[in-house]
């Protein structure tokens, strides 16, 4: 079987099993394959503490909604091409003062790594869906494939390969529209998105194709990214240009765990290869944050980070990289063929977002990913 040759490195390689991979890369790998065992629960410090009181494993409704007096409903949908996404509906506020007015749905989609759990880790008054319950708003929460309650398939197992072969033009060509499809058919309403890192990239992606914006409101964008070659993150721009994703795709590890002994190494390796202290990985990767206490923290630390595909994190990287926004790049003209029709991936043109469409934005100050040039 012909494969395409992948190349990390444009000097100093060495060929590898048909991949062109950098020498200082493999002693990475060697290296961080050398590492003991990770705990469980992530690869460096903060990932490694006790677990807290509260997590989502009977569900999120059961856990971190229903427990504060709203009600919460589980809702499945399947993508067209298999996927069988998790949502949760907070139909109404805890006083339920709408009146039977029709309340306007709102979907709220997580970042990468993360899954729904993420917006309810704050007490209840602080909570942002909650927060808009409250406010009269008939709010969903998303959860993309990959997640831990949208691991499932009608045909495919998260143990297979085929399972992970994704990336996050398949959460703008299937994932968004089957949740505003569920939405809109329950409802019968437009829909205010309102989007959080990764989501906001699928969303950005989404409306300039215009696939959804018939059925589309406004939209929200917290901490916003889709051009990344501004960011500062440290570790996330040398692993980007480490090819950190590609070689771990090229030993075969298709979904991309955090908590993974492997995944694990790779990062731990990383921080020491940068100088990095890797204790506080979320301050690392993203900034320092004013507003997370210690229970906060421990309580991310409990439900958090998710998986998601190695081939999502390499088209992540490739953004970082290639400096431009476009879907994801089989590494050859001849594969880009095959699946596009033209050599290069197409670009995704973001100025074809309709510019009647209302759009907010909101970044901090110190965020290392969300730049605002980019």
């Amino acid at each position: 079987q012909e494969r395409d040759t992948i190349y990390l490195s444009v000097a100093g390689s060495v060929m590898v099993s048909s991949c062109s991979i950098s020498l200082p890369l493999w002693a990475l790998i060697f290296f961080a394959l050398s590492l003991n065992p990770i705990e469980a629960r992530g690869p460096v410090g903060l990932l490694a503490g006790k677990p807290p009181q509260r997590t989502a494993s009977g569900g999120i409704c059961a856990s971190s909604v229903r427990i504060y007096g709203y009600k919460c409903e589980e809702h499945d949908v399947v993508t067209k091409d298999g996927y069988i996404l998790n949502m949760q509906r907070i139909p109404e506020g805890r006083a339920n003062t709408s009146g039977g007015s029709k309340r306007q749905p709102v979907l709220i989609q997580h970042g990468i790594l993360v899954d729904g759990m993420s917006w309810l880790l704050n007490p209840a008054d602080q909570n942002l869906p909650l927060i808009l319950a409250d406010q009269g708003f008939d709010v969903w929460m998303g959860n993309t494939r990959g997640t831990r309650f949208s691991r499932r398939h009608k045909s495919l197992d998260p143990n297979q390969r085929a399972f992970w072969d994704w990336t996050w033009d398949e959460l703008v060509s299937f994932d968004l529209p089957a949740m505003f499809d569920h939405i809109h058919g329950l409802t019968g309403q437009k829909i205010h998105y309102l989007g959080h890192s990764l989501g906001t990239l699928i969303g950005f992606a989404s409306f300039s194709e215009k696939g959804l914006v018939d059925k589309l409101h406004s939209a929200a964008m917290l901490s916003p990214v889709a051009y990344l070659s501004h960011m500062t993150t440290v570790i996330g721009d040398i692993a980007a240009r480490s090819f950190l994703a590609e070689a771990t795709a090229i030993i075969g590890v298709a979904e991309f765990n955090p908590k993974s002994g492997l995944v694990g190494a790779f990062i731990k390796a990383i921080c020491l290869k940068a100088g990095i202290d890797c204790y506080d990985l979320l301050s690392v990767i993203t900034g320092k944050n004013c507003c997370l206490n210690a229970s906060t923290i421990d309580l991310f630390l409990a439900n958090e980070p998710q998986s998601t595909s190695t081939k999502n994190m390499i088209h992540l990287s490739q953004t970082v990289r290639d400096k431009e926004l476009r879907k994801y790049n089989y590494g050859s003209g001849k594969s880009n063929m095959k699946h596009y029709g033209q050599a290069l991936p197409p670009a995704y043109n973001i100025s074809a977002i309709p510019h009647d469409l209302p759009l907010f934005f909101s970044y901090g100050g110190l965020d290392c990913l969300a730049d605002v040039t980019d």
